[in-house]
């Protein structure tokens, strides 16, 4: 496979994933569902599968007005920064020295290779999970395993329980995992101090795929 747009053609011919489909459609003709249709794949768009180096997983698109844009973790400029994104720019400032830029949008990072996919593709307004059993995790289960297969390394940075089972398949040697508790202030705490970005830096640069300029550039 070369493309992202191969894995969905594949997958678009698989039972699962017509079904999926139907459910996803009549839910947005029926109730107010993010992202946006046009942005469920955005994650891919933004990072093409031959760029792949870094897989940040999380769980469900923000479920709140203009959030989710289909980037776990990111939403647009002009949006309020959700508190598990301050978070993440607080590890990155201890981890790293690397200040909070003044929104929450995390392209310039999908850009260099970091692909942010949720585990649900699509949620409703208001309703954390609501998707869950439409049958996305078999083909986030897809995606992970095509990724095990890829023919460099890969950092997948893996934040909360969730996240960590969704990966229990990741096992190629050739590949590092971080994981971590979720970076959500509702999780519990001990997501600070694990250093996520510097260790996924000497990863890559030991193995050849180039750093990830982790600064994020203001919103002018």
């Amino acid at each position: 496979m070369k493309t992202w747009k191969e894995l969905i053609e594949k997958e678009s011919k698989e039972d699962y994933f017509i079904k999926l489909m139907e459910k996803v459609d009549e839910s947005y003709q029926n109730e107010t569902v993010f992202p946006p249709k046009e942005e469920i794949f955005s994650c891919f768009d933004l990072c093409p599968y031959d760029n792949v180096k870094v897989v940040i997983l999380g769980q469900d698109p923000y479920h709140g007005a203009g959030q989710a844009h289909g980037l776990s973790f990111s939403v647009k400029p002009g949006t309020k920064i959700p508190p598990s994104l301050k978070n993440i720019y607080k590890e990155l400032k201890t981890d790293l020295g690397i200040d909070a830029p003044n929104h929450g949008y995390l392209a310039s990072w999908a850009k260099q290779g970091v692909l942010m996919m949720n585990t649900s593709w699509t949620v409703c307004e208001g309703k954390a999970g609501s998707h869950k059993k439409f049958g996305w995790a078999k083909f986030t289960q897809r995606v992970l395993e095509t990724l095990n297969n890829y023919d460099k390394s890969i950092v997948f940075i893996l934040w909360g329980n969730h996240a960590i089972e969704a990966a229990k398949g990741i096992n190629n040697p050739n590949h590092l995992l971080l994981k971590a508790p979720h970076p959500s202030p509702l999780a519990g705490g001990g997501f600070f101090g694990t250093r996520p970005f510097s260790q996924t830096n000497e990863f890559l640069e030991k193995t050849g795929r180039g750093v990830i300029d982790w600064n994020i550039p203001n919103n002018i």
